[in-house]
């Protein structure tokens, strides 16, 4: 009898996912949206293995059917979470769900024939997902145990809301509906993920299209439009529970990372804005005494700069961190903050997940330090999205957040990179010899074969 054997990429816990072998290639979202350029967005095959001959350069690319999807984040079909009790039988991790944030079109992308040249094997039209589930404008994609989630900012029109989750089927990748059943008071969407053996969902909010597609507006800013709560949510019976209010000052709560260890029912966030002063913060969000909470363990202050500044900027004379990504690595050592506007990456460590401490940083980019990259290559933008490797060694860094608002803070261009930081223990320093230059394309989320610290949820510590 031939026995089935489950994925080697899954894992049972986070620290048999450390224990992985390191990863060979990147899956990178590459977009010509905003750029001028009428191209299709693609997404990029880059080799990582150091003792490849192709080292740092793209070995393959998957280009998209049409023009102007907007790809932006993206996952894996199947993750550790199979391991849970309630996952689907025979689950492997072979397909990419990319869903645009401009057209509201989802890709299946198979990579498993052969890896270093994906292809799509199936669409799913935007009509198809509004009849289901009334949503638009897709965004974070999360592998669960029973089927594919993936956030969604808008609503049918695809300019206001409410924003949710869509859920597909594992198999047929077909939409099954949303999946809140008792919405309550949440209104905006952005990220959200889960700590599944405890039954507990938590999700941010960012805001609706009509106020970020055509780039950062003060006038929704003033009119309150960007959010400011946490959302937590009865994965079991799709309910929400709580709304934990980050303050009024306090705008654009957007990644929501878990602590990986399943029994700490823990997490941080991180808010883009104080529009009081322009800092930047991150937030532990927790249980205590059966109530939901969260609270402010680091702060991020902008610079003063009396130098040439963007738009957006040039009435405040200050340069705000803007940051704009976070990431935990799978075994909650360390804290990766991407700070956007200033151009930095920090590394703080968590092991006191109410006391961070600062351990590292390196400068890339930026409109406040300009800082070139190790090899003498010019660095536009600065670092936005981030992926840690499984064994927490390697973080790998792009440059765009989103097109019209690369445009209004970046208006000198944006050319696409990807860059890799090597991490020791409590240092972090920037691979010379790794340089992925993206041109004209743009650059946005990386997924690495075999999964990282933002792909997978674990149900065993």
């Amino acid at each position: 009898m031939v026995k089935a054997r489950p994925d080697p990429t899954l894992y049972p816990s986070p620290r048999d996912a450390m224990r992985a072998p390191p990863e060979d290639l990147a899956y990178v979202a590459a977009l010509y949206v905003g750029t001028g350029v009428e191209k299709r967005d693609f997404i990029a095959v880059v080799d990582v293995d150091p003792k490849s001959d192709t080292y740092s350069r793209i070995v393959g690319t998957v280009e998209m059917p049409y023009i102007g999807d907007e790809l932006h984040h993206f996952g894996w079909n199947a993750c550790s979470s199979a391991y849970c009790p309630n996952a689907k039988p025979f689950l492997e991790r072979r397909y990419l769900v990319v869903p645009t944030l401009r057209s509201s079109r989802i890709y299946i992308i198979d990579t498993k024939e052969d890896p270093r040249n994906p292809r799509i094997v199936k669409t799913v039209e935007p009509e198809e997902v509004v009849a289901r589930s009334g949503y638009t404008k897709f965004h974070t994609v999360h592998c669960g145990p029973d089927a594919i989630y993936i956030s969604a900012l808008g609503g049918p029109d695809g300019v206001e809301g409410p924003g949710g989750i869509l859920v597909l089927d594992h198999d047929t990748f077909a939409p099954l509906g949303k999946w809140e059943l008792m919405r309550g008071p949440q209104y905006y969407a952005y990220d959200f993920w889960w700590n599944i053996p405890q039954g507990v969902l938590i999700s941010s909010e960012w805001t609706v299209p009509r106020c970020y597609e055509n780039g950062f507006s003060m006038e929704c800013l003033s009119r309150g439009e960007y959010g400011h709560r946490l959302h937590v949510w009865d994965l079991n019976k799709r309910r929400h529970m709580y709304s934990v209010d980050l303050g009024e000052e306090n705008r654009m709560v957007l990644e929501v990372r878990p602590l990986h260890d399943p029994t700490k029912l823990m997490g941080f966030v991180n808010v883009v804005v104080n529009v009081k002063d322009l800092s930047s913060s991150i937030w532990l969000w927790f249980q205590e005494d059966g109530k939901w909470r969260a609270e402010k363990v680091i702060e991020i202050g902008a610079q003063p700069s009396e130098g040439p500044l963007p738009p957006p900027l040039r009435d405040f004379k200050m340069v705000p961190p803007l940051v704009t990504d976070i990431d935990v690595s799978i075994d909650d050592r360390y804290l990766y903050v991407s700070l956007w506007g200033i151009g930095e990456l920090r590394q703080y460590d968590i092991s006191d997940p109410f006391r961070p401490r600062l351990a590292s940083t390196v400068k890339l980019g930026g409109i406040y330090h300009g800082a070139a990259h190790p090899s003498g290559a010019k660095l536009t933008g600065a670092p936005q999205m981030i992926s840690v490797s499984r064994d927490g060694k390697r973080v790998y860094v792009t440059n765009s957040l989103y097109s019209t608002w690369d445009n209004q803070f970046y208006p000198e261009g944006i050319r696409g990179w990807l860059v890799k930081v090597d991490v020791g223990d409590g240092t972090m320093t920037v691979d010379k010899n790794f340089f992925v230059d993206f041109g004209e394309a743009r650059a946005h989320q990386v997924r690495l074969r075999g999964g990282d610290a933002s792909t997978d949820s674990y149900c065993y510590p």
